[in-house]
């Protein structure tokens, strides 16, 4: 079964985005792309809620089309346009680039498409990761944590009145500061 892996950058304090939505505090160089695209290539798809996707939309179908973008940048316009996406949304009436929109998030629609053969599916976005993890759908953990306190801004986990008990199965240190941190939900046999 394919299992959803949170896959998020954050501040040290915990943050994903400023205040005021910035995220220039992202170390994204090109060994860490690199790794990025490497995992996400071998997703089976990407799930994202309606102000991330947008973004990625904005942005990535002809980000390969400025030579600045090259390298790394451009193998992954690459990967994010042929991707299968769902994008959950209220009020999104169209999406293009292999997408689909979900209105809500359903566990039984979730557990089906973790049912479905392929990759697993790389969830991003603290509000859709908190309806994730209050139907506890999320299976792993891949965050990156970037070497700056930015002091206030959107949290990657708001507050919540349930725990819920992680294994580390790996770390990683990239060379500008950046380190992996990577959790799953403990095996049934306590592993």
């Amino acid at each position: 079964m394919r299992k959803v892996i949170l896959m998020m950058s954050v501040s040290l304090d915990g943050f994903i985005e400023g205040p005021n939505r910035e995220i220039d505090w992202h170390l994204v160089d090109d060994e860490l792309h690199r790794y990025l695209n490497e995992e996400l290539a071998g997703m089976g798809g990407f799930l994202a809620g309606r102000v991330t996707h947008q973004l990625m939309a904005d942005f990535w179908p002809t980000a390969d089309a400025d030579p600045a973008n090259a390298g790394p940048m451009a193998e992954f316009a690459e990967i994010w346009r042929e991707m299968p996406k769902t994008v959950f949304s209220r009020t999104l009436e169209r999406a293009d680039w292999n997408t689909t929109i979900a209105r809500e998030v359903v566990a039984e629609e979730i557990e089906a498409l973790k049912a479905r053969p392929g990759g697993d599916l790389a969830l991003s976005g603290a509000d859709l990761a908190a309806s994730f993890r209050r139907l506890d759908l999320i299976d792993e953990y891949r965050i990156l944590v970037h070497p700056v306190l930015i002091g206030r801004g959107k949290p990657l986990f708001s507050a919540s009145d349930t725990t819920t008990h992680l294994h580390l199965t790996g770390t990683r240190t990239f060379g500008n500061g950046v380190v992996r941190l990577h959790y799953r939900r403990p095996l049934p046999d306590g592993a």
